[in-house]
């Protein structure tokens, strides 16, 4: 029988918060101290001898998201925004509606091929910008 060190690093690790905050019960600190496995040490939680502190402070959503203007931020979008993510959401829907539009036969298989590799180039900048250009080309979608 040693300390509680292992005990209070298999419960902050098994409840998912910090060691400082596991709190144990001082009348089963016996058993406590007995527990060695992460079975035994689940066990004390739910038998309420091991508990969780509460945080010192409680952020409503609300004020999470304030302070997120303009003027508080600091780095450029692209350090803010993954910027292969960003593609990534842009290209999918340009290549959904392409494909769409060759299933229904309102592109042939030529213009599907120009089309895809002007969206692969990053040509457009959204689904509305493509139907622009298809609209201008004599394209009715």
């Amino acid at each position: 029988m040693g300390g509680l060190k292992l005990q209070k690093r298999l419960a902050a690790e098994i409840m998912k918060v910090g060691i400082s905050r596991v709190v144990f019960d001082n009348e089963h600190l016996e058993e406590i101290k007995n527990s060695i496995t992460r079975a035994d040490i689940r066990k004390m939680i739910s038998h309420g001898y091991i508990t969780i502190k509460p945080t010192k402070m409680k952020f409503p959503e609300h004020k999470k998201k304030e302070k997120r203007g303009e003027g508080s931020r600091k780095g450029k979008f692209g350090a803010r925004y993954n910027k292969k993510r960003l593609w990534i959401n842009t290209v999918r829907p340009l290549r959904k509606m392409l494909k769409e539009l060759k299933e229904e036969k309102k592109i042939d298989t030529a213009t599907y091929r120009r089309i895809y590799k002007l969206v692969k180039a990053g040509t457009f900048r959204s689904r509305a910008h493509l139907k622009l250009y298809l609209s201008q080309r004599g394209i009715k979608i």
